[in-house]
């Protein structure tokens, strides 16, 4: 019943990475011909695939509410599609690479990000951006940055970004003590950081009780 429970939970996540490979390739190819596409039509294809993200996003809410062992399966998946809807992170391949957890392949882009822009292959303000977001799914992940990582992310993260820790570092306090509920994503989802703070505070109390 176990293993037959732990291969439903894996096809789950299978069908749900295609899923969101398939929205990440559209955002990717849209940027890739941005220049073809006249601004109006840009914003409005860009609009569309962000309300099927959003969408994509309701479904595994509803998937993941109050089953502690897909919180922790399919969690940085949401938090990764939480961070594309929110625009704190622009780069869908980063966001992919988030979803699926594999911060080798993150600090492997960014060390060649870091070689191409040393030798002029890479905008030194693309750089900055992609490299705030890798270190911050990094840091979503659980792996130690270092202190220099941490003084360029504090310097140069973006207001939506510095919003989207903030609310995520709650969620994280909230599935730690078990007390994640499905209104703790629609907090997520809606930016109410005090609330999400709150409701984490209140799950750390509840802990030490």
């Amino acid at each position: 019943m176990a293993s037959r429970g732990k291969s439903e939970t894996s096809k789950l996540k299978q069908n749900l990475e295609e899923q969101l490979d398939r929205l990440m390739q559209q955002l990717q190819d849209l940027e890739e011909c941005r220049e073809d596409l006249e601004p109006d039509e840009y914003e409005e294809t860009k609009r569309e695939t962000l309300e099927q993200l959003s969408e994509f996003n309701d479904s595994l809410e509803k998937i993941i509410s109050g089953n502690m062992t897909l919180v922790d399966e399919l969690g940085g998946m949401q938090l990764a599609i939480q961070a594309a809807i929110s625009q704190a992170f622009k780069t869908p391949e980063v966001i992919r690479l988030f979803a699926k957890k594999q911060p080798g392949q993150l600090r492997t882009r960014l060390a060649e990000m870091d070689r191409d822009v040393m030798v002029g292959k890479l905008a030194r303000d693309v750089h900055t951006q992609q490299k705030v977001e890798i270190l911050t799914a990094l840091r979503k992940l659980g792996e130690t940055l270092t202190a220099e990582d941490e003084t360029f992310l504090a310097t140069h993260a973006s207001a939506s970004l510095s919003h989207f820790q903030k609310v995520t570092a709650g969620l994280v306090l909230i599935s730690h003590f078990g007390v994640m509920k499905r209104e703790s994503y629609r907090l997520a989802v809606s930016g109410s950081e005090d609330k999400i703070l709150a409701l984490a505070s209140s799950g750390v109390e509840k802990a030490k009780t």
